[in-house]
């Protein structure tokens, strides 16, 4: 059968953990979340460019822009959080709520201004 553990041993396996990697990671998935914001805001300004200025590719644009600054916004705060000394705060569902809003803004702008 399984070994069971007290709470105080388990307690002692948590200690050893090293709690630098894991907001290294977290950080670096930050840092891969904008490079690609930041990839489809440019694609699309190319994209909008080549094909002209009509109201609704600037509209989009502007869109897109706004959608892509607010996940660099909540970005470069999450990842000014993990570079401090000790745990690092939990990322807030208000904050969770408003990187996914950015995101889908960013993308409906790059499609929109790709399709209009």
């Amino acid at each position: 059968m399984g070994e069971v553990t007290s709470g105080a041993a388990a307690g002692a396996r948590r200690a050893d953990r090293d709690p630098g990697l894991q907001p290294e990671r977290t950080r670096l998935a930050w840092r891969r979340t904008t490079l690609a914001s930041t990839v489809v805001a440019v694609l699309a300004g190319k994209a909008g460019l080549a094909g002209g200025a009509s109201g609704g590719v600037l509209a989009s644009g502007v869109v897109c822009c706004a959608g892509w600054a607010g996940v660099l916004m909540v970005a470069h705060r999450r990842i000014r959080g993990l570079a401090g000394a000790g745990t690092p705060a939990r990322l807030t569902p208000r904050y969770a709520a408003g990187v996914v809003v950015c995101v889908l803004a960013t993308v409906v702008g790059g499609v929109g201004i790709v399709l209009l």
